[in-house]
C-alpha cells in the first residue's frame, strides 16, 4: 500500500473540515496526533486537549466551512498542506467570517494519517 497518496490526504482534509464543522470530537480525536500544536491567528498555541475542549464545550461553532487553492507535499512519511479556508460561525463569544490561510502537517502514525502541527493566519 502506498501511503504517500494525495487522494487519502484529500480525503482527510475533508474530514477535518467535517468533523470542525459538526464539531465531532470523536472524530478530531482520531485525525489528530497526541502531540499536536496548532497556532491560531491570534498568536496562541494550542495541543490536541485544548482543541478538542473548544469543540465540546461549544465555544468553537462553524456555520460554514470550505476549502480551495489546496497544495500538497510530501517529506518522508509527512504531508504538509496549505490551503485557504473560507470560514463563518465563532470562537468563544467572537464572530469568524473570513478567510485564512491554513497549513497543515499530516504524519502517517498508528496506522492512519494524523495531523502533527498547524498554523493558521487571516487573510
Amino acid at each position: 500500500m502506498n501511503i504517500l497518496n494525495k487522494d487519502s490526504i484529500i480525503q482527510n482534509e475533508q474530514e477535518i473540515l467535517t468533523a470542525m464543522r459538526h464539531c465531532d470530537v470523536l472524530k478530531l480525536d482520531q485525525l489528530l496526533h497526541e502531540k499536536l500544536l496548532f497556532n491560531l491567528p491570534n498568536g496562541q498555541t494550542i495541543n490536541k486537549t485544548t482543541d478538542l475542549q473548544t469543540y465540546s464545550s461549544g465555544n468553537m461553532l462553524i456555520n460554514e466551512i470550505k476549502a480551495f487553492d489546496q497544495e500538497i507535499n510530501f517529506i518522508d512519511n509527512n504531508a504538509i498542506v496549505s490551503v485557504i479556508i473560507e470560514m463563518k460561525g465563532s470562537y468563544f463569544d467572537h464572530p469568524i467570517d473570513g478567510k485564512y490561510k491554513v497549513l497543515r502537517v499530516w504524519k502517517f502514525a498508528n496506522k492512519q494519517w494524523q495531523v502533527i502541527a498547524g498554523s493558521s493566519t487571516e487573510l
